[in-house]
C-alpha cells in the first residue's frame, strides 16, 4: 500500500510539460522555430520593402534605414531574407510530408508482408541508398531542369529511403508482437492489423525523424538553389541569395544575412527533434522519474 501511495504521489507531481522539452537547447529551437513560422506567415507585414523592387541605392552597408543592407541591384536584404523564409519553409514542410508518406508506405508494406514482396521494396530502396544524397538530388534535378518545383521533387526521390528502412524496421519489431499475432489468428485482415495495430505503434519515430529531416530538406534545397537548379532570379530564396553574395565578398552582408537565417533554421529544428526524441522514447522519458525515486 506504501508503494502504491508513492507511485501516486510521483504521478500527481509530474510536470504537465516534458523534462525534455524544458531543456535549454528545446527552448531555444522551439523560439527560433516558431520566430521564423510567423515571419515566413506575415512577410508581407514585416517586410519594410518589395523584395524585387530595385528602388534604393545599390550595394549599400547595413545602416538604420536597410537593417541587412541592401544587394547590387538596390534590392533590400531584409526583405528579401524575409520572403526566402516563405519558400524554404513551406517547402521544407511539404518535402518531409511527401518523402514521410511515400518512404512509410513502402516500408510497412515490406515489413509486414515480407518475402518477394520486401525484396524487390528493399532492393529499390537499396539502389537509391547507393548515391550520396546531393550527387542524386543534382543528377535528378538538372535532368529535370532548373527551377524549384524539379528541386522539390529531386529531394523527394532522394529523401524518401531513409522513411521506408526505419519504417520497416519497425514493422518488423512490431509485427512479432503478441498482439498483432493474436488478432491475425483472430482472423484479422492483412491490412486491417498494419493500419490499427502496426503503424499507430510505430509513429514516433517516423515523427521524429521528420522533425531531423527538415533541417536536411532546407540545407538540400538551400544547395540546390546555391548551385542554380533551384529558385531562379528574380525569386528570394536564401541559398540563391548565397550565391549572389560569394560572387560580391566585399559587399559580406549580402551572402552573410541569408547564411545565418539558414543556420538558425536548421539548427532549430535539429534541436526539437532531439527534443522529441526523448520526448517519445520511453528509455528517456522515466529517467528524470527515476531519479526522484
Amino acid at each position: 500500500m506504501t508503494e502504491l501511495a508513492h507511485r501516486l504521489r510521483l504521478r500527481r507531481r509530474r510536470p504537465l510539460i516534458p523534462t525534455a522539452w524544458r531543456q535549454p537547447l528545446a527552448l531555444i529551437g522551439a523560439a527560433i522555430a516558431v520566430v521564423w513560422i510567423l515571419v515566413a506567415v506575415f512577410a508581407p507585414l514585416i517586410a519594410p520593402a518589395d523584395p524585387l523592387a530595385q528602388t534604393f541605392v545599390p550595394s549599400q552597408g547595413p545602416s538604420f534605414q536597410h537593417l541587412f543592407g541592401t544587394d547590387e541591384l538596390g534590392r533590400d536584404v531584409l526583405s528579401r531574407v524575409i520572403y526566402g523564409a516563405r519558400v524554404s519553409l513551406p517547402i521544407a514542410f511539404l518535402l518531409v510530408t511527401m518523402s514521410a508518406i511515400i518512404g512509410g508506405t513502402i516500408g510497412a508494406v515490406s515489413g509486414f508482408f515480407r518475402g518477394v514482396t520486401d525484396g524487390a521494396l528493399m532492393r529499390s530502396t537499396d539502389l537509391v541508398f547507393a548515391f550520396p544524397p546531393i550527387i542524386l538530388a543534382m543528377v535528378v534535378a538538372a535532368v529535370l531542369g532548373r527551377g524549384l518545383r524539379n528541386a522539390a521533387l529531386a529531394i523527394v526521390i532522394v529523401s524518401w529511403p531513409a522513411y521506408a528502412r526505419v519504417m520497416r524496421g519497425l514493422v518488423l519489431t512490431v509485427g512479432e508482437s503478441e498482439y498483432v499475432q493474436s488478432a491475425r489468428l483472430l482472423g484479422t485482415p492483412a491490412r486491417r492489423a498494419l493500419v490499427r495495430d502496426v503503424l499507430p505503434n510505430v509513429a514516433g519515430p517516423i515523427v521524429v525523424l521528420a522533425m531531423l529531416d527538415l533541417a536536411t530538406a532546407i540545407l538540400l534545397l538551400s544547395g540546390l538553389s546555391f548551385l542554380g537548379l533551384g529558385a531562379q532570379p528574380p525569386q528570394a530564396e536564401w541559398g540563391s541569395m548565397v550565391a549572389d553574395g560569394t560572387q560580391y565578398f566585399q559587399w559580406w552582408w549580402m551572402g552573410t544575412f541569408p547564411g545565418l537565417a539558414i543556420f538558425t533554421a536548421v539548427l532549430a529544428f535539429n534541436f526539437l527533434g532531439d527534443s522529441l526524441r526523448d520526448v517519445l522514447d520511453p528509455k528517456t522519458a522515466w529517467r528524470p522519474h527515476e531519479t526522484q525515486e
